[in-house]
């Protein structure tokens, strides 16, 4: 077992504070990702996990006994680094089993061990080379497999594909994958790639000027953001935010956005959001919730617009508009619409993947 929790943890340098007082709970064998912008805490706070650094306050807990004064080689945590930090006079196997023999391995167990992890991640016949003999996917498999050699309590990925073209990210991606499913450890994992964190994590964990804004599941973040930042975080394209006023008519609670489109809110979201009737909000939607009119849905509302910028992406094409001052990101998915920029177009918003958001918090209502 390996329960990981962080109870008020503080991370300070002289006066900044890069980690602000932040808690999580971590299950056992589960796979967390911390998420963010550049200088948003999250390698520190992988780091102060790992030993790296040192809790400025609070406690690092990992199956109930606090771990702040245990030296890193003691906490049985195995780190896989952006930069690989493969010995490089070393060949591949002797990279993987340094630190087992180390430990006092016997040399069979120490072959099983490697022979284990280069089947699982495909590198067998690399492990005689050196680190200047292999790419940089190779390179990254081999320091994978020296953390999994260890079968240590906790993975830490400190960004480890950010090195590599977008085509092998894709590829490694599926790779980390594929080996915690076949290894269930707890496993921690830093990137500012929303894309990694979407199709890897259990639980997502958003970082935002040193504060978790939210964690959850990939879907619940996804679809149901705390607040503005989540909201425009998660998703590529981002979402689209149109200032707007939520206004009480004789039909019921109406949207108007500034740029002259007003329409309905559904039925559903009627009650919730009558009380900020009244008051200037923030409408957000996602580009894949905005596109070609399909037949009659009463949850929608169609608009014409000038298409200023077409993307075509061969199975869709996303298109940029404007709204008032505010430019807004779409998706059209049948194939046999191939509008061109200056175009009049109609399209259409799915109401029932919309959001308000509250200026003065930035919260979403």
């Amino acid at each position: 077992m390996a329960e990981i929790q962080l109870r008020s943890v503080v991370k300070r340098y002289g006066k900044v504070e890069a980690v602000r007082s932040i808690d999580l709970d971590i299950a056992d064998k589960q796979f967390v990702v911390l998420v963010g912008p550049s200088g948003c805490g999250k390698t520190t706070t992988l780091r102060m996990i790992a030993g790296l650094e040192e809790v400025s306050e609070g406690e690092i807990i990992i199956d109930g006994e606090v771990i702040n004064d245990v030296a890193p080689k003691d906490r049985d945590i195995a780190m896989v680094f952006q930069s690989y930090a493969l010995y490089p006079h070393m060949t591949a196997y002797e990279n993987m089993a340094f630190g087992l023999r180390l430990r006092g391995l016997s040399r069979a167990d120490v072959q099983a061990r490697i022979q284990r992890a280069a089947g699982m991640l495909h590198i067998a016949e690399l492990l005689d080379r050196r680190p200047g003999q292999l790419s940089g996917g190779q390179r990254q498999r081999v320091a994978m497999g020296r953390a999994i050699v260890r079968n240590p309590q906790v993975f830490l990925f400190d960004e480890p594909l950010s090195n590599l073209d977008a085509k092998l990210r894709v590829r490694m991606r599926t790779e980390i994958k594929r080996v915690h499913q076949q290894i269930p450890t707890t496993t921690i994992y830093v990137t500012h790639d929303q894309g990694e964190a979407m199709t890897l994590a259990d639980m997502i964990v958003v970082m935002n000027q040193g504060r978790i804004d939210q964690a959850g599941s990939p879907d619940e973040l996804y679809h149901s953001p705390k607040n503005r930042f989540v909201a425009g975080f998660m998703g590529s394209p981002a979402m689209n935010f149109v200032d707007c006023r939520l206004e009480e008519t004789p039909s019921g609670l109406t949207v108007s956005l500034v740029g002259g489109i007003s329409f309905r809110v559904p039925e559903d979201r009627q009650a919730r959001y009558r009380p900020w009737a009244g008051r200037p909000m923030v409408f957000g939607i996602r580009p894949e919730h905005i596109g070609e009119p399909r037949g009659e849905d009463p949850l929608s509302a169609d608009f014409t617009t000038t298409l200023d910028v077409i993307e075509p992406m061969g199975m869709e094409t996303v298109v940029f508009f404007t709204i008032g001052e505010t430019e807004l990101c779409g998706r059209l998915v049948d194939p046999t619409i191939r509008p061109a920029s200056g175009d009049r177009v109609r399209l259409r918003f799915t109401l029932s993947h919309m959001h308000l958001i509250d200026p003065a918090t930035d919260e979403v209502v």
